[in-house]
């Protein structure tokens, strides 16, 4: 099914009559596209707030309920800002695709603005960071595995949850070519150190994307702000700590500034939280290794594999 790049707003209309059935539909905006859904800017005629509406395509339907149960979960345990969904349609529709219509945060994303922000307004949203994170961390979840509407192939352990995900993503690096010395030296890291994986006893809901391309920023008179978190598409139940090491290894990079606010912001962190981190992010540089080569994206292989390499060492 080819991407869709444009909504015209009779046909936007048509998708938002469930829910808004009386708007007048000035423009529609593409904000991102790809292979898995696209989202669009929805502007009305007249003082009425924007939405937006997220398309699917067929086969990442699940995707769509998934967003929905996470965002509301967050809603319901008073965890934000986040968007919140107004209307949920299937395939039968103009478009043939399934589609989600949400509330429009305030804001621009971190990626746009963060490298114009002086030392303490960076200091102060990675504050935040930490906080929000932390209040994500306080929904418990029964069991350790990737998030739907409940845990699919659900793990009792942590230890048994990241064994397993480090057998999968090492066998996709194999398959996908990865380096077979660095393999090894990976196994032999994660065998070092599997002790770490038991000292978290329970999971937590995890957002597991919190890089500064999901969060949204506002400037207003007491300097810059969090307005709000999006994009829950790859949340799992896991160790809490998962979440700080993919901020970190996204985000933070080597910048001290950002990861002493980010801990600052979050509280009270176990002894060995360093330590679990620094294995979580050799996981996540794995992780992102596979997707970049499972989509054919090899300009950055080289430099995650560095990556790779300095964290197994």
């Amino acid at each position: 099914m080819s991407a869709i790049t444009a909504l015209p707003p009779a046909m936007a209309e048509e998708l938002l009559r469930p829910v808004l059935p009386t708007v007048s539909v000035e423009e529609s905006v593409l904000r991102t596209g790809g292979a898995l859904s696209t989202i669009f800017e929805i502007r009305f005629v007249g003082a009425a707030e924007p939405v937006v509406i997220k398309i699917y395509d067929g086969q990442w339907r699940w995707k769509q309920e998934k967003e929905i149960y996470v965002y509301r979960l967050l809603q319901q345990h008073g965890v934000g800002p986040v968007p919140v969904v107004l209307h949920h349609g299937d395939a039968d529709n103009v478009l043939g695709r399934c589609y989600t219509v949400m509330t429009m945060l305030r804001g621009r994303p971190l990626s746009d603005v963060s490298h114009a922000l002086d030392r303490a307004s960076l200091r102060e949203i990675y504050r935040q960071i930490g906080g929000c994170l932390a209040a994500v961390h306080q929904i418990p979840r029964d069991a350790y595995g990737y998030l739907t509407t409940r845990v699919l192939d659900p793990e009792p352990t942590n230890t048994a949850y990241m064994t397993r995900q480090f057998h999968k993503k090492l066998g996709e690096y194999a398959g996908h070519g990865g380096d077979a010395a660095l393999a090894t030296a990976v196994e032999a890291k994660v065998a070092r150190r599997a002790e770490l994986f038991g000292a978290c006893h329970h999971a937590v809901l995890c957002h597991n994307d919190f890089h500064e391309g999901n969060v949204l920023v506002v400037e207003d008179g007491g300097g810059w702000q969090i307005s709000g978190f999006i994009d829950v598409e790859n949340a799992i139940a896991a160790d809490p700590l998962m979440d700080l090491a993919k901020t970190d290894y996204y985000s933070v990079r080597d910048n001290q500034d950002k990861r002493e606010a980010l801990c600052n912001g979050y509280g009270t962190l176990p002894a060995d939280w360093s330590e679990r981190v620094g294995l979580y992010r050799l996981y996540h540089a794995l992780e992102l290794w596979d997707w970049f080569a499972s989509i054919g994206n090899t300009a950055p292989l080289e430099s995650i594999a560095d990556d790779i390499r300095r964290m197994a060492a």
